[in-house]
């Protein structure tokens, strides 16, 4: 029984470091992006709105300094009185040289309201390459370079990126962040690196011919989120989710404890809903298990007493190394939040099987996601 414990612990940690340097390398090469601006294909920016956050004037006006010869920008939003039409507006007026326009309205063919929202915007898009984005995203100048470098062979059906969160301004904010950065986003990008990539609602640049091969944008109501209908209608064509090298940048500001537990809940009954069998595996990927592991070999003295503070140093400094090396907040704060979480993990995880549906942005989206009547 002790060799199985040993053997589970050493397992576990080293399934722990391995993901943090299959993460750790994508930052350790230039960002992959196309500089030549021969073949470029013309591209449609989708970016849905709904309410305003506070950093939405700085990640909206990013759409309108990219780096890219020909691209065009479509904001949706579900109705005329939204208070991000104003501002979608007003940045519209000051880039008259970008194409760009906002559509109002909101197409009933899902049981999901953001792509409900977007349906407009993807049936008026003229070109075939589309990247829908999420309005609180920061887009760096070469956003669209870098998602075009990543699609290397036909084999690829989709592009997509989870979001690295920054800008942190209180504790729970720095919760959310490592919730995004070191636990999801490192798992996602190591992942990715062994070739088992899976869509990000955040970022989800594709090619319409494809998505409308598989049922078009109605295909992605079949799941609580667009993300894993996306991620199943790529593969059943055949091909592959790639993830971006990088993770893009989105910025947290403040949140409460609230807020946080309502959108990693939102999260886990997403995961759970479409992808099971790994939702089941979340529970191993924490430090509970080889940390109650360790605690009960020194218990049975196979372990000397310093194995569990040297466990954690291990687990939690090799986090704060990935996320000083990714330029992510590495505070002591930061840590205590690595901690925070992983307390929260298993609590958020029980929880999720008492959760059926889900709010998103006020609206409620049932399981499974089913049209709703005009």
């Amino acid at each position: 029984m002790t060799l199985f414990l040993m053997i589970s612990f050493g397992a576990l940690l080293a399934l722990h470091l391995a993901t943090v340097v299959l993460a750790g390398l994508r930052y350790t090469r230039p960002p992959e992006r196309i500089d030549s601006d021969t073949d470029l294909p013309p591209i449609t920016l989708l970016r849905p709105v709904c309410g305003l956050d506070a950093f939405d004037e700085v990640t909206l006006r990013s759409s309108f300094l990219l780096d890219y010869p020909d691209y065009n920008i479509i904001f949706c939003a579900a109705r005329a009185d939204d208070p991000a039409c104003a501002l979608v507006t007003k940045l519209i007026a000051n880039f008259p040289h970008v194409p760009a326009k906002l559509m109002v309205g909101e197409a009933h063919i899902t049981g999901n309201p953001k792509i409900n929202n977007m349906q407009k915007g993807y049936l008026a898009a003229y070109t075939d390459h589309i990247v829908m984005t999420d309005s609180n995203l920061l887009l760096p100048r070469d956003y669209l370079r870098q998602l075009l470098a990543r699609w290397q062979d036909d084999r690829v059906g989709l592009i997509t990126s989870p979001a690295a969160g920054s800008h942190a301004e209180n504790l729970w904010s720095a919760v959310e962040c490592a919730f995004l950065n070191t636990h999801q986003g490192r798992w996602q990008l190591a992942a990715d690196s062994i070739g088992l990539g899976y869509a990000q609602g955040k970022t989800l640049y594709g090619k319409r011919s494809i998505i409308n091969a598989g049922g078009g944008l109605q295909a992605l109501g079949g799941d609580l989120a667009e993300d894993v209908a996306m991620t199943k209608l790529i593969r059943d064509q055949g091909k592959r989710v790639r993830v971006a090298q990088r993770l893009y940048v989105q910025p947290i500001g403040t949140k409460s404890f609230g807020q946080v537990w309502a959108r990693q809940l939102r999260w886990s009954l997403i995961r759970r809903q479409g992808f099971l069998h790994l939702f089941l595996l979340e529970m191993v990927q924490g430090p509970l298990l080889p940390t109650l592991i360790c605690a009960g070999l020194v218990g049975s003295g196979a372990l000397p007493a310093w194995a569990l503070l040297a466990t954690l140093t291990v687990w939690y400094g090799a986090e704060w190394a990935l996320a000083w090396l990714a330029r992510w907040p590495a505070s002591f704060r930061d840590v205590a939040a690595f901690v925070l979480r992983d307390a929260l993990i298993p609590v958020i995880w029980a929880a999720t099987w008492t959760q059926r549906g889900l709010i998103w942005r006020g609206n409620r989206v049932s399981h499974p996601a089913k049209p709703s009547r005009a």
